[in-house]
């Protein structure tokens, strides 16, 4: 099973923004981790950051020729506005899909509590921390079987 890991602007900086909200923990660290817990679980995994729109839906793009299972998107902030992302993963009709956000969007400001990207996501979990992307993992794994 092939699962991408897609993280969007800013994602790169964990550790250094606002380390209230998203802990100290650094992106090394959170791809080591996810990096670990799938290879227990018998994945492949790859991963993709980017700051820019379009190289982020060249990449979900992409996904299509490679034939991947499953995708773990954090959109970042391009949650709460691209349609562009938002055509881009609905135009992928195979892999699983799920949106993971680090923090609990629910509780922050108005503007995040809205997502433009999940509809076009089989599934969204956020709040959990970086234990967010385990569990998508875990979805697409149960939703494949």
């Amino acid at each position: 099973m092939k699962i991408l890991v897609i993280n969007g602007p800013n994602l790169n900086f964990l550790g250094i923004r606002e380390k209230n909200i998203y802990g100290d923990r650094d992106y090394a660290y959170l791809l080591k981790m996810i990096g670990e817990y799938a290879e227990k679980k018998g994945v492949q995994v790859s991963f993709f950051q980017s700051n820019h729109e379009g190289a982020i839906i060249d990449r979900l793009q992409q996904a299509y020729f490679d034939k991947e299972d499953g995708i773990v998107i954090n959109p970042g902030a391009y949650t709460h506005y691209s349609y562009a992302i938002h055509d881009a993963l609905k135009s992928l009709e195979e892999p699983v899909k799920v949106e993971v956000h680090i923090s609990d969007i629910q509780t922050r400001e108005d503007f995040r509590k809205i997502s433009v990207t999940a509809p076009a996501c089989d599934h969204q979990i956020y709040g959990r921390g970086f234990e967010g992307y385990l569990d998508a993992i875990d979805h697409i794994i149960g939703h494949k079987k």
